[in-house]
């Protein structure tokens, strides 16, 4: 096991020291800006955003022609289902003119009946009328 060493101030300072200058050394030998790795490094990430930006744009784009399909899909079912409902309205009034039709129909029939009746009717009354003269 190590023995604990106390360290003096010029001891501390130096190790300090040492330190700072370990720093300064790993700041110096980073590359500048005009370095052709970072320059490298820099057009990458901007490859990589445009890429992204691209893929941004096209999920955008598929997004706003899904929301006009899915627009234009609920246009033409409002249309399809507006034209059932005309549909069925004229073939019910169909069936209502046809009733009306057919009740008038047997009115007309049961009034011409009665015109019948009564013109046979009234060519006995007349009948009679002339024999009794």
């Amino acid at each position: 096991m190590a023995r604990f060493t106390e360290q003096n101030f010029n001891e501390r300072r130096g190790v300090a020291e040492r330190a700072r200058q370990a720093q300064l050394a790993h700041r110096a030998a980073r590359p500048g800006p005009d370095d052709p790795a970072v320059i490298e490094r820099q057009e990458a990430r901007r490859a990589v955003v445009q890429a992204r930006e691209a893929r941004v744009a096209a999920r955008a784009a598929a997004a706003e022609e899904a929301r006009i399909a899915d627009a234009a899909a609920r246009a033409a079912e409002e249309a399809r289902r507006k034209a059932e409902e005309e549909a069925q309205r004229e073939q019910a009034a169909a069936e209502a003119a046809a009733r009306e039709l057919a009740r008038y129909g047997d009115i007309a029939r049961v009034i011409a009946d009665e015109a019948e009746r009564k013109a046979k009717r009234d060519a006995r009354y007349a009948a009679r009328k002339q024999r009794q003269k």
